[in-house]
């Protein structure tokens, strides 16, 4: 009954897992330094979690939701 949780996750899970952790991380430092936020905050969130900080860093940093500026005809 004393199993260790870890080993019972295939290897190639692991490989997958941290790839993606890498590249996402890879992608938004590099990406966070060529718009001036603060890269090494963003890699490091990009480290640790898979989709979360992609989707907060794509919302907030880049701002792919933009608001429509309406102009005054005055």
């Amino acid at each position: 009954m004393n199993s260790n949780k870890l080993s019972s996750i295939p290897l190639w899970l692991l490989v997958v897992t941290a790839f993606i952790l890498i590249c996402q991380g890879s992608w938004m430092f590099w990406d966070a330094r060529k718009r001036g936020h603060n890269a090494w905050l963003w890699g490091f969130l990009g480290l640790i979690q898979f989709p979360t900080y992609l989707i907060i860093y794509l919302i907030f940093a880049r701002k792919i939701f933009k608001r429509k500026v309406s102009g005054s005809n005055s």
